[in-house]
């Protein structure tokens, strides 16, 4: 991890500062009211960082740079700056690109490429005042579901060090939960946010796909690909997403958690087929929290297909799409590398994969006419189904456990034992590819915690273009629910 290890001689005098219980929204409210200090906040995340290191959340922090950025921003806080997040400092997915800041895509080879220029989400945050923090860890390519990297290592949840973090944003879901960001950008293609995010126990964000500026983030499908956000609370993510979109955010008022009107739906013959019972038994006593709480819970039918529908459309646009999306991207950002280079240089499992289903002419690849299938005949069809819950029964949204089991252990990360059986880990996108394959947003909740400590995750999916109504229910459930289980 570079420098983490090092104290900058320029380091601020320690602090007391409680800054693994401190969010997004009251960590830039306490800098700008003068409460604390850029500087001293910032300090104490690094203290915390290298205490934590063993977790593998950062592939890169620049001690020196970072406190320096603080310090800038403390100066333009007495010049009178109000930014939002001026002076925050912020995790970012390692998939982003970062403007003098190393940016690997999980990848050895990449390990010392320095961008010319900040991904359009980076530079949001930027002019919002937010400091990089550093550059969260990352499945290579993002192209994972367990958090696992040869080169940067695997990246440990931090309520268990044996379990896996979820991925592919894996280091940016840790980093949140562990304390060491208030949040962290992540990217999602088909649960690449909420699977970390409900293994982790943190708020994760899945926005409607192209919602949220994808420019200079590197690509897998520029059907599915979207960017997001990690969080300690749903307030922080509605910050975040008001930050990125430039859209001004509703006030919040007392009202916003009374669930009295809502209807929400949830397809048990759909979500709760493979699950492990302490999920199931969890999410069924958070439908009943709900109901009590005053909301309506609709039961739909899907239809017998609709999963199979939903996974074979959705991972074979998936694969199908990558090395196009991955080539352009190298292009267009004049990138040392080239797809045929990091295929040669991918772990053993992974290039695998790629041969199978990613490469054209491999046993498992779509054709082209499959692809146009898959996007003109299949995707509708999965719309008009999810048009069942949302426009026929009126639901607001549709609630799932976010992954069929918790945390999985790192030994396990090829096969996952999930309701008895052992299963691929891509089962454990089983839940979050459905509203991936169509686009729609979603947020996962921490809603508990298994037997043995680990967190449960609670998706709310809602229709295309509803972040904002997504994202007030996300509230309401969250303040019925109660707080989210600290990690460390």
């Amino acid at each position: 991890m570079n420098d983490i290890n090092a104290r900058s001689r320029h380091m601020a005098p320690e602090e007391p500062i409680d800054c693994s219980s401190l969010g997004l929204a009251a960590a830039a409210a306490a800098i700008r009211g003068g409460e604390i200090t850029s500087e001293a906040f910032t300090a104490a995340l690094l203290r915390r960082a290298r205490t934590f290191a063993e977790l593998n959340a950062f592939i890169t922090i620049n001690e020196a740079a970072v406190l320096e950025a603080a310090r800038d921003a403390d100066k333009a806080r007495a010049a009178g700056s109000a930014a939002t997040l001026l002076g925050v400092p912020l995790g970012v997915k390692d998939s982003y690109l970062t403007k003098g800041l190393p940016t690997s895509l999980g990848l050895d080879s990449l390990a010392h490429f320095v961008p010319r220029e900040d991904a359009d989400a980076v530079a949001a945050i930027k002019r919002a005042g937010a400091l990089v923090f550093g550059k969260n860890n990352l499945v290579e390519m993002s192209y994972g579901l367990t958090g696992h990297n040869a080169r940067y290592g695997q990246v440990k949840n931090p309520h268990a060090r044996d379990r896996v973090s979820g991925g592919s944003s894996s280091g940016s879901a840790a980093a949140v939960a562990a304390g060491l960001v208030p949040a962290s950008l992540g990217g999602d293609t088909v649960g690449s946010i909420r699977v970390p995010a409900s293994f982790c126990g943190v708020v994760g964000f899945k926005p409607t796909t192209g919602r949220w500026p994808r420019q200079g983030v590197a690509p897998i499908s520029h059907t599915l690909d979207t960017t997001g956000a990690f969080a300690r609370s749903v307030e922080d993510c509605v910050l975040l997403d008001q930050v990125v979109t430039g859209e001004q955010a509703a006030e919040f008022s007392d009202r916003d958690y009374d669930l009295k009107g809502a209807r929400l739906a949830f397809a048990p013959r759909q979500f709760l087929d493979l699950v492990d019972s302490e999920v199931e038994s969890r999410f069924r006593e958070v439908v009943r929290r709900l109901q009590y709480a005053g909301a309506e819970i609709v039961e739909v039918n899907l239809g017998d297909d609709f999963n199979a529908l939903v996974q074979t459309a959705t991972w074979g646009i998936f694969a199908h799409e990558t090395m196009g999306a991955i080539s352009e991207f190298l292009r267009r950002h004049d990138i040392p590398t080239t797809f045929e280079a990091i295929y040669e240089g991918l772990k053993p499992q992974l290039r695998q994969a790629w041969e199978h289903i990613v490469l054209p002419g491999g046993a498992g690849a779509i054709s082209a006419e499959a692809h146009q299938t898959a996007l003109n005949v299949t995707r509708p069809e999965i719309q008009r189904r999810l048009d069942t819950a949302f426009v026929a029964c009126g639901a607001q949204v549709i609630l799932q456990p976010t992954t069929p089991c918790t945390a999985p252990l790192i030994d396990e990360r090829a096969t996952v034992h999930i309701a008895g059986q052992d299963v691929s880990y891509l089962a454990l996108a089983n839940h979050t590819v459905s509203a991936s394959s169509v686009g729609l947003p979603g947020v996962s909740l921490p809603v508990g915690r298994s037997r043995a400590g680990l967190p449960i995750g609670l998706e709310l999916d809602a229709p295309l273009g509803s972040d904002r109504t997504l994202l007030v229910f996300a509230r309401k459930i969250e303040g019925a629910l109660g707080a989210a289980p600290t990690a460390i």
